[in-house]
């Protein structure tokens, strides 16, 4: 665990401009979206849409406005096998409409890109260094991720999330369902068990394009004010095999070496 803990370190260890020297917000906010080669170029575009409306939404500006310091700290960054410099957008204190609008703008004028692997693991890593390596204080440190299959790189999921929510944040999830794999059932369970973590935190499951937006502005809404959502995906009964998309990778690389069936 200590060797974990060391590499989550070292995955944000190049810190990001920060917009003031121990400044209080409500809630430092990590928002981590998925652009591995699973996504369709349709995906991609509701995906990127979903969050510049939520960003420029009256009830998401209200939300930022009524937290006691009326304020929250916003990072963003894309991510798939690895987590790439470009693909980072610094720190911003979101204060009202002016700077949530110029924060929505900066995604808006991202180029659409996409790259092999889907390392959950490497993408909480990499929020947690950007959630330890900033000047901000707040109550509530949060990282926001969105995906539409397991885990299949890096250090294994579930041990890395452990690791993450035991520095005190909280991972909540937005498993994209619209085109779901044949060979990975139940993601939003998958989810619940391996991905998310800590107090408060939830799963928020998009099954259809109509529901990208919507499913977006509630996420962040429901961050920003610290309030458990109703209706959101609960861990099963039955445990997950938090190891199946290794699984799916070795077998789909090599059938005959059953190192991870062991």
């Amino acid at each position: 665990m200590l060797g974990l803990l060391a590499c989550l370190t070292c995955a944000g260890a190049a810190p990001l401009a920060s917009s003031g020297e121990g400044m209080p917000v409500d809630v430092e906010l990590v928002l981590a979206v998925d652009i591995s080669q699973s996504m369709d170029e349709e995906e991609f575009a509701l995906q990127r849409a979903g969050y510049v409306e939520a960003l420029r939404h009256p009830d998401f500006i209200s939300a930022v406005r009524s937290g006691s310091n009326g304020r929250i700290a916003l990072a963003y960054f894309e991510w798939a096998g690895i987590v790439r410099d470009d693909g980072v957008i610094a720190w911003q204190v979101i204060d009202g409409s002016d700077s949530a609008n110029a924060f929505a703008d900066r995604i808006a004028s991202r180029p659409f890109r996409s790259f092999r692997g889907t390392s959950i693991s490497g993408a909480l890593g990499f929020g947690a260094g950007l959630l330890e390596k900033n000047a901000f204080v707040a109550r509530r440190r949060v990282i926001d991720i969105s995906g539409d299959g397991p885990n299949n790189a890096g250090l294994p999921v579930a041990a890395t999330r452990d690791a993450v929510v035991a520095r005190g944040i909280v991972i909540n999830g937005l498993p994209i369902l619209i085109r779901p794999s044949t060979s990975v059932s139940h993601l939003d369970r998958y989810y619940a068990d391996c991905v998310t973590g800590g107090p408060g935190s939830f799963v928020l499951p998009i099954y259809a394009p109509s529901e990208f937006s919507t499913a977006i502005r509630r996420k962040l809404i429901q961050e920003v004010s610290g309030i458990n959502p109703a209706g959101t995906v609960r861990a099963a009964a039955a445990p997950t095999d938090c190891l199946l998309g290794e699984r799916l990778r070795q077998r789909f690389s090599d059938p005959y070496f059953p190192e991870l069936d062991r």
